[in-house]
């Protein structure tokens, strides 16, 4: 493995040798972040990438996975999938799969953003190697050495509540109708509190007081990392950020919109545990 993580460029033979130097098992080969499933939704296994006619630009290791080992795979934008099989995206994959399956997914799909985006030191510009299944490029220039590990962007996520009413917005590129909980990156020098506190006054011009933290989770697109809380209004009027917010108001716990985020994501556990709190059912209806 050790030669094939440093390799530059090029593509991976996984045919004959390959396979029968380790990496046989199972399979989470992305085309972007399109994943290859088989018709059951299963992962390829085995020597089923070989019938793709095209070999992995990269491979990363991930472990056991269901007691067979498991590798990340980026193949090439113009892989066609086997027969049997078929590329979907991420995202539309997420409410339909396992949660382990989908967490070890999540990890795949960073990983493999990782290794691409960091194959030259962003110090000196000179290549970088990884040794062995360690999660590190390290640049090759002897006088800069610097390790680059695989990055995440904290991002803060908030249920705003306002008795038994919410906020809830939507950006420009939302699909029409739909509406969630708002988020922001935290910037350089934040805490993620403070990162909340100015995102909901740079988006909606509102001051909250009483956060708690809810829960977390890994967003690999590209590579953030979700951090979820629970706050109460304070003061200020709804006015949205142009650039940002299209729309964004207060929802009753009876008179939420139609269309909310899917239940593998934190925006929907925020959503979920405001109705419970609030003695709704939840999905509606």
């Amino acid at each position: 493995m050790a030669d094939m993580n440093g390799k530059q460029d090029g593509r991976i033979d996984i045919s004959g040798d390959g396979l029968a130097s380790g990496l046989r098992g199972l399979w989470l080969a992305f085309r972007g972040a399109e994943l290859l499933l088989s018709d059951a939704r299963t992962l390829p296994a085995g020597d089923v990438l070989g019938a793709l006619g095209a070999a992995p630009v990269r491979i990363q290791a991930l472990g056991d996975f269901g007691g067979l080992p498991c590798h990340a795979a980026e193949l090439p934008a113009d892989a066609e999938p086997p027969a049997g099989f078929a590329f979907t995206h991420l995202k539309r994959l997420n409410d339909h799969l396992p949660e382990r399956l989908r967490q070890i997914a999540a990890r795949a799909l960073e990983l493999l953003e990782w290794d691409r985006a960091h194959r030259f030191c962003g110090a000196c510009g000179s290549p970088t190697l990884q040794h062995g299944d360690t999660k590190v490029r390290t640049c090759t220039n002897p006088d800069c050495r610097r390790e680059h590990y695989p990055r995440v962007s904290p991002v803060v996520i908030v249920a705003v509540e306002r008795g038994d009413e919410i906020l809830l917005g939507r950006s420009h590129h939302f699909a029409p109708g739909f509406y969630s909980t708002l988020a922001g990156f935290v910037d350089a020098g934040e805490s993620a509190e403070e990162a909340l506190h100015r995102e909901l006054f740079e988006e909606v011009a509102l001051r909250v007081r009483n956060l708690r933290y809810f829960a977390s989770q890994p967003w690999p697109f590209p590579h953030s990392l979700m951090l979820g809380f629970q706050a109460d209004y304070d003061s200020g009027d709804i006015v949205c950020a142009p650039d940002e917010i299209e729309h964004a108001d207060f929802f009753h716990v009876d008179a939420l919109p139609a269309s909310l985020p899917g239940p593998s994501t934190i925006a929907h556990w925020l959503l979920r545990d405001f109705c419970r709190r609030h003695g709704r059912a939840w999905p509606a209806g």
